[in-house]
């Protein structure tokens, strides 16, 4: 079974993290939502959330993919989190996946994995992303090599499908959309 780790800080986009944890839990992989801060999280739309598990409490598990939900000032606190910069890092020499959405690609960018990357990002960040990256397009999700990354809460769906596609196949994808009906 797939293992994807999804950090919720303050400020996160609710639809950015819960579309991309419902789909890939549809689809069978197993998703641990990692608080920055103990106990409830409250998102960029003052909703409440309860995370599986504090960020720390995973630092040093194995995970298939990381994905990271934009929202401000939610980005803003995964990208000043060293916790999770050195988990990013460890990821990245283990040559596993990430994903970022919205805002989220400038962590990305910090951390120097968009260097030789085409991505895609929100457009009020757009700049500072292609400051660090190969190029940026502006497609609503861009897949290069293991980097995934994708636009906004409006291309949430699309981004969730990519990444199920991208961990468990494209026959996996089109099984969760028969349940869920959506266009991606």
């Amino acid at each position: 079974m797939k293992k994807v780790l999804v950090p919720l800080a303050p400020g996160f986009e609710e639809i950015e993290a819960i579309t991309v944890i419902d789909i890939l839990r549809r689809a069978g992989v197993k998703v641990v939502t990692a608080g920055t801060q103990p106990g409830v999280i409250e998102a960029s739309r003052q909703t409440k959330h309860v995370p599986d598990v504090l960020l720390a409490d995973v630092q040093s598990e194995d995970f298939d993919l990381i994905v990271l939900p934009g929202g401000m000032p939610g980005t803003t606190h995964l990208r000043k989190d060293p916790r999770l910069r050195e988990m990013i890092a460890s990821h990245r020499q283990r040559r596993r996946p990430i994903a970022a959405i919205c805002a989220a690609p400038t962590v990305l960018a910090d951390c120097g994995i968009l260097r030789d990357r085409t991505a895609t990002s929100h457009p009020s960040v757009r700049a500072e992303v292609a400051a660090a990256a190969q190029s940026v397009v502006e497609n609503r999700v861009v897949v290069d090599g293991d980097v995934i990354t994708s636009q906004a809460a409006g291309t949430a769906m699309e981004f969730a499908f990519k990444l199920v596609e991208f961990l468990c196949g494209p026959e996996k994808a089109a099984e969760v959309n028969r349940g869920v009906l959506a266009r991606w």
